[in-house]
């Protein structure tokens, strides 16, 4: 599959301490600081710290405590707003909410745009849901199209967008919609099966789930797929160099912009083997400009060039004077691997059965980050036919390509000549 390239997992290239600290220098009630920071601690030493005290003892009146609840709730529901998909999370949140508006007017205003804008949102990711359940139902099978349509009079990307730079603006476009509705507490979902603290208890079993992640790698597939499909399929070579070439410059403006999903599901498509064995197809083609972004992709030394490009994004988007310049679209096969492995090599405990602060303010600083970057709006302005095109168009499927691939090019030994045959006999009912 296009959304599994080579991938070296070296955590201790990568700045991963697998080997931490086991003493600290300062200890408060079973709870351990370093340069003020809690490091680690034990559960119910975490759990004594919140209990209030001679020194400690937050007052029990709710015209008091309602705006530290009101506060908390409002980030909750903002940054975590799909935990709430749950019905009993819920309907705990509106006991809660009930008991705060109680109190005061005012307070009673607040949760109740607090609840309005959470709704909201919920009410918006479930639309956006539909919407893709019928992108992919209107994404027919292409082989069905060839079959009933003669392939002269069919569209092809060049005709539809002849302009590389708009092609890579509007990819651009899908990358952040996409992005946008993924929620942090997706990557718990995705790699905590079991409660961190507790191997023996499961969570998130029976919650709600979002396909928000699932539905971005299937997009990174289905772009590597069009790429390959579009070369494939015209009948001259002539014509299927002049479209390598234009990839290849959409590739080249994705990496300009900052877009490194789509630059990689480009690369990937290109180099798929029914696309990468057309040689008198390459041999007309100018890679130069493609050889230099296989470079920055490549997936040596854990990505070490495409991970000082992205700092490099990460960093012009620090000091942005414009959305254009705050755009920074990772690879997001490499960052979920980055995660997963972060979460799986490094322990949730410590041998002193302390909790490891340190690993989760790690994985924090990551999902954070990425928090950051998909909140960017998208600056180009939306050309509806392109993202029509780029959305529902029919792609081959990997029998399908390597057909078209034999057809373009005839098969040059005897294992072609006999899956030629097989799929020609399978797929279009020629011998």
């Amino acid at each position: 599959m296009p959304q599994t390239p080579p991938f070296a997992a070296m955590f201790d290239s990568s700045g991963y301490n697998r080997n931490l600290y086991q003493s600290k220098e300062d200890s408060c009630g079973g709870l351990y600081y370093h340069d003020n920071n809690l490091l680690s601690g034990s559960l119910e030493a975490l759990i004594q710290h919140l209990v209030p005290n001679v020194d400690y003892y937050p007052d029990n009146r709710i015209r008091k405590i309602a705006p530290k609840i009101l506060q908390l709730l409002t980030e909750w529901t903002e940054t975590f707003p799909y935990d709430f998909r749950d019905e009993r999370m819920m309907r705990n949140l509106r006991e809660l909410a009930q008991r705060i508006a109680s109190g005061d007017e005012m307070y009673r205003k607040n949760v109740q745009q607090l609840l309005q804008n959470l709704i909201r949102k919920l009410t918006t990711v479930s639309q956006y849901e539909e919407v893709l359940a019928k992108i992919n139902a209107a994404s027919t099978d292409h082989l069905t199209v060839l079959k009933t349509k003669p392939q002269s009079i069919q569209r092809d990307i060049t005709s539809v967008c002849n302009d590389p730079y708009a092609l890579a603006q509007q990819l651009t476009h899908i990358e952040l919609e996409r992005l946008n509705y993924i929620g942090p507490e997706e990557f718990v979902q995705a790699f905590v099966q079991k409660d961190p603290l507790d191997n023996d208890k499961s969570c998130f079993g029976d919650r709600k789930k979002t396909r928000n992640l699932e539905a971005y790698v299937e997009w990174f597939n289905r772009l590597s797929y069009l790429v390959a499909t579009e070369i494939c399929m015209p009948v001259k070579k002539k014509q299927r160099a002049r479209v390598i070439e234009y990839f290849i410059d959409v590739a080249r403006e994705c990496f300009n912009i900052g877009n490194f999903n789509s630059l990689m599901a480009i690369i990937s498509g290109m180099n798929m083997s029914p696309v990468s064995r057309l040689k008198k197809t390459w041999a007309k083609v100018k890679t130069a400009k493609f050889d230099i972004l296989e470079h920055q992709m490549d997936p040596s030394s854990n990505f070490y060039n495409y991970r000082t490009a992205l700092r490099g994004a990460t960093q012009r988007s620090l000091t942005a004077h414009s959305n254009r310049e705050k755009i920074v679209i990772p690879f997001f096969s490499l960052l979920i691997k980055d995660i997963y492995f972060l979460n799986e090599g490094c322990a949730n405990r410590l041998p002193n059965g302390h909790i490891n602060f340190e690993k989760f303010w790690e994985l924090a600083k990551q999902v954070s980050e990425f928090m950051t970057w998909k909140q960017v709006e998208c600056p180009f302005e939306r050309v509806r036919k392109i993202l029509q095109y780029l959305l529902t168009v029919p792609v081959f499927s990997d029998d399908a390509l390597y057909l078209a691939s034999y057809e373009s090019e005839s098969p040059e030994n005897h294992i072609e000549k006999d899956r030629w045959k097989t799929l020609r006999s399978a797929l279009l009912g020629r011998v």
